[in-house]
């Protein structure tokens, strides 16, 4: 009987992995890079260790939580994180503590809070809108539409709204007033605690779900051939696959299959996200970092999100350092400027905000990521759509967060993964 071959040893392809083999059927894992994590792995230069992207966990299920804590307990860390807006900084989110801001700055985002459009949210269809109606015209303007432009890659108008959620809070007029003349004392992030290992890096939640897989690293895979259920690869081997599961991104997946009708090779093409530097730096000294990780609205400093390695965890440094690690995004379809370029505008940029001074940097180094996160435009639902009906008549089974093209969180991923696992067990019995 041919294998199941699973494409992508990240958390989704490892947690299909670790469900099948609980059920006692095998499969093999094929990873493009040279470990497997996927973007939950990390990398170390002279005892500085750095994760793929800022990673914590906040999964709500206990099982899950035992998972991820197997290799090693987790830390707990309250979300207190905070914003920096042209000098200022203010707790997060900003809507909620203008308190540091100049009188007359205040006024205006009052003002526009308190004269702002009432439309029902259910009849709002783009981002631009629901930022107006939930923020008021200055602030919407002043703060998420620049974050927008760095984070997304796009214009608020560009962006749908169902991906939302609870990711961003409304406030009321009360919570808007008080916090714009007392310091604040409440948090209004949409969960109580992240997590984190105290040691290892964000890879080892992952540690559970790797140990027995069966995983062969350094195969990219080049052509899938589902007629006759062959895989080949970049180093020139092929297999053979019984099932095949991916967590490869959709417009990846889809330029490795022959004769692909027109619409959906068009559906994958327009299929939007960002791709991004990650600006990684160790400091010789211990207290560079000053918060678990804060958003930049300026739009003449790269990075959209800086967050602190060694506050999620010491184990992250060697003793006596700290770090830093910053992200700048692009759209996909956007010139990137070169790397030199980026790093050296980025470290003059954070030394002017007063974070360290060159002569602290121990360590630094940037690394380009082609995906970071999905953009959800106002065709993404149709064109996903389109994409994942084409694979399911192939009979290929795509999961995680860009084989499902979802704003998945680790946990979904993880969740993701194992119930592409269930389905295929379910209907290849």
């Amino acid at each position: 009987m041919k294998e199941t071959v699973i494409l992508g040893g990240g958390i989704a392809g490892l947690a299909a992995a670790y469900r099948l083999r609980q059920a006692g059927r095998s499969a093999r894992i094929f990873e493009k890079d040279a470990e497997w994590g996927g973007l939950c792995g990390n990398f170390t230069i002279d005892g500085f260790r750095f994760d793929r992207f800022v990673h914590f966990t906040f999964a709500p299920d206990p099982n899950v939580q035992k998972l991820f804590s197997a290799a090693g307990p987790l830390l707990n860390h309250p979300p207190v994180s905070s914003n920096y807006y042209h000098g200022y900084w203010l707790y997060h989110p900003a809507q909620n503590n203008l308190y540091p801001l100049p009188t007359d700055e205040k006024v205006k985002i009052i003002k526009g809070f308190v004269h702002r459009r009432q439309i029902p949210v259910e009849q709002i269809s783009d981002y631009d809108t629901w930022l107006r109606v939930q923020y008021g015209d200055y602030f919407a303007e002043h703060f998420p539409f620049a974050y927008t432009r760095k984070y997304w890659g796009a214009q608020p108008k560009e962006l749908e709204t169902k991906w939302v959620g609870n990711r961003m809070h409304s406030p009321t007029l009360e919570e808007v007033l008080k916090g714009a003349f007392e310091k604040p004392t409440e948090n209004f992030y949409y969960t109580s605690v992240m997590r984190y290992p105290q040691k290892g890096g964000f890879k080892s939640i992952l540690h559970a779900l790797a140990q027995g897989a069966d995983i062969a690293l350094n195969k990219k895979a080049v052509f899938i051939d589902p007629r006759v259920k062959r895989v080949k690869f970049a180093d020139g081997t092929a297999t053979a696959y019984g099932e095949l599961l991916s967590s490869l991104p959709l417009p990846e997946i889809i330029r490795l299959l022959p004769d692909v009708p027109e619409p959906v090779q068009q559906a994958a093409k327009r299929l939007r996200h960002t791709c991004g530097y990650q600006i990684s730096l160790g400091f010789n000294k211990p207290d560079i970092a000053k918060y678990l990780w804060f958003y930049i609205y300026d739009e003449d400093i790269p990075p959209a999100r800086v967050y602190s390695p060694n506050l999620k965890s010491p184990d992250n440094v060697p003793g006596g350092c700290s770090s830093l690690q910053a992200e700048v995004f692009y759209g996909n379809t956007a010139p990137v400027p070169p790397a030199e370029q980026v790093l050296d505008t980025t470290l003059e940029k954070l030394r002017q905000m007063g974070l360290f001074n060159s002569a602290d940097i121990a360590v630094k180094d940037i690394r380009f990521e082609p995906y970071a996160n999905i953009m959800f435009d106002h065709a993404i639902y149709q064109n996903r759509q389109t994409v994942l009906d084409y694979l399911t008549s192939l009979g290929i089974y795509s999961m995680g967060r860009f084989g499902k093209w979802a704003y998945f969180w680790t946990h979904q991923a993880f969740e993701d993964g194992k119930n592409t696992a269930e389905q295929v067990m379910h209907e290849h019995k």
